[in-house]
């Protein structure tokens, strides 16, 4: 007969190994399906490091955005380069839809209205043409507007979303985190688009 001591004991033993795979079980996630197989999966865990705003600016002005989509991670710098910032973010779900560049913040919105584009009606005929603020409106709480039209740097209901390429062509960000930057940033702020 076995000594129940040792079963639990060993059952015991057994489990307190289960963290040290845990990590490597995480780890084999799939790609999204909007990726293309040959495309390497980037990690944000390594991808999430500190930037300087030098390497995209020649000056803070009145602050400066990058938004980074391979690491899918966007990056604030106050104007008196005293607050810096990092927030992980949605990304486009495909090449065609991301634009790359610099731009600015034109306007800031509490509560923002969504239109779709009309390339978003061809896909997605059943689209309504213009939805309020509210928990079904895909720019959440806060939005701000780039210079470049239809471009945003919103805010999300949908918490799925950030981390992944799950955007059509806008930096999503958790509602607590779009109200954060939105409260630091001036309408003025340059955007740098990697």
């Amino acid at each position: 007969m076995t000594d129940p001591r040792l079963s639990r004991r060993g059952f015991l033993a057994a489990a307190g190994t289960l963290p040290l795979f845990a990590p490597t079980l995480l780890r084999a996630e799939t790609p999204d399906a909007q990726v293309e197989a040959s495309e390497p999966v980037r990690r944000n865990i390594s991808s999430f490091q500190a930037m300087n705003w030098q390497d995209h600016f020649e000056s803070l002005g009145t602050g400066a955005i990058v938004a980074d989509t391979v690491s899918r991670a966007l990056h604030y710098w106050s104007g008196d380069g005293q607050t810096y910032k990092l927030y992980p973010t949605s990304v486009p779900r495909t090449e065609d839809l991301t634009k790359r560049g610099y731009t600015k913040v034109v306007r800031k919105k509490v509560g923002p209205s969504w239109t779709p584009t009309p390339s978003m009606h061809e896909r997605f005929p059943d689209l309504p043409r213009v939805m309020g603020p509210g928990p079904d409106n895909p720019l959440g709480s806060h939005a701000l507007y780039l210079s470049w039209p239809a471009y945003l740097i919103h805010g999300t209901h949908d918490t799925r979303k950030i981390g992944r390429r799950s955007s059509d062509g806008c930096i999503g960000l958790y509602n607590e985190k779009i109200a954060e930057l939105f409260a630091l940033v001036p309408v003025g702020t340059q955007v740098r688009l990697l």
